[in-house]
């Protein structure tokens, strides 16, 4: 026990974390370690369980209690808090350490009530992948994924149709027993789940054909899916009680929508705001020119003053993407690149050669201001 970490540095939370709190934390790591959020990953899957394991107690009073005075030797059988002995008393023969911790923290559940707790179902992760347009736009889309739910045969009781549970004789619906250990200390007396209805509290004589007595089924379910406007890359939608269903009335678990989307041909995307490069030739940058420019909705003209530079940036506003929560949009960010023309004949490179003997040094501050900084 002694390698094992602490079960609120396991969640992330102080000792002094309310029950809100420690749920809030479970939750958000639970979905981040999720089995199906973190497929083939055993490193993610053995995190899953320790959260589980940690949550398990410290969400419950008695067992928080329990840890919060003693540690994990509280649960550890080898220490003597458990089956064997327990060091420092003696003379008690026949004691429950489930009544002495009872009597220190003030009780907690009763056996009958862990029996038959509600149990939230998991949430279900899928992951869909969106061309650009959908994501920008938004669209609807069908979504398949696998769901445990209850068995509509036998309303999820397990038991055949016809027939019922039975409340269990060994422990009398409790679904705990107690056993006795003889230790150097004395008899030691302690709480277990009851082998013969693994801890439930019932007997299934007749099992239901459909899922076995479990109760639950696994089923396949399809969903049409409204994808919001402006919807972005690694961003989730959460469709609540869409999960798997929860066990003795505990809520359903969540669907999880991991959003992919795939890049664009032209546009790059920075939140709701985009950018593109358009190439325009040295005659339109000097002379200046109407250029088309695309944009989500097609292409536009747009006018370009004379004497435009290479890498000079234009804003187009409201042409961006629809901001998923509002009804704002981002703008667009245009970058004209100047492209120098290849494969010139011999005519059209005397056209330049004149044309550059006529230029003065007027005409290109830019260079003349560079080798004037260059002397000094």
């Amino acid at each position: 026990m002694a390698d094992k970490e602490d079960y609120y540095k396991t969640l992330g939370v102080d000792k002094n974390a309310s029950a809100d709190e420690i749920k809030k934390a479970y939750r958000t790591l639970a979905k981040k370690y999720h089995p199906d959020m973190n497929p083939g990953d055993k490193a993610a899957e053995q995190k899953f369980k320790e959260i589980n394991e940690a949550y398990g107690v410290l969400s419950d009073p008695e067992k928080k209690a329990q840890y919060d005075q003693y540690g994990h030797a509280a649960f550890d059988g080898s220490t003597g808090f458990g089956s064997g002995g327990f060091g420092g008393f003696s003379g008690f023969d026949g004691f429950d350490m489930g009544d002495i911790f009872s009597s220190f923290f003030g009780g907690g559940h009763s056996s009958s009530q862990r029996a038959n707790a509600p149990i939230p179902g998991d949430d279900i992760g899928v992951r869909v992948v969106l061309s650009f347009e959908e994501a920008v736009f938004g669209c609807k889309k069908e979504i398949s994924y696998a769901r445990v739910q209850k068995c509509d045969d036998c309303a999820g009781t397990g038991a055949a149709k016809g027939t019922s549970a039975e409340k269990c004789t060994k422990c009398g619906g409790s679904g705990t027993i107690r056993v006795q250990q003889r230790t150097a200390f004395g008899v030691m007396q302690s709480t277990r789940a009851c082998p013969d209805c693994n801890g439930t509290g019932k007997i299934i004589r007749t099992p239901c054909p459909n899922c076995r007595g479990k109760g639950m089924v696994k089923i396949n379910k399809k969903l049409e899916v409204t994808i919001p406007a402006g919807i972005d890359d690694g961003q989730r939608i959460a469709l609540r009680s869409q999960g798997n269903e929860g066990r003795n009335g505990g809520a359903a678990g969540d669907l999880i929508i991991q959003v992919s989307v795939r890049p664009h041909a032209v546009f790059e995307r920075d939140g709701y705001d985009l950018y593109c490069e358009v190439p325009i030739t040295f005659a339109e940058a000097a002379l200046g020119a109407t250029i088309k420019i695309p944009t989500l909705e097609g292409t536009m003209d747009y006018n370009i003053p004379e004497g435009t530079q290479t890498g000079t940036v234009f804003t187009l506003k409201q042409k961006g993407v629809t901001n998923v929560n509002s009804k704002g949009r981002g703008n667009l960010y245009v970058k004209v690149v100047v492209e120098t023309p290849k494969n010139l004949n011999e005519e059209q490179k005397k056209i330049l050669r004149s044309f550059a003997e006529s230029c003065q040094e007027k005409n290109f501050s830019k260079r003349s201001s560079f080798f004037s900084r260059f002397k000094k």
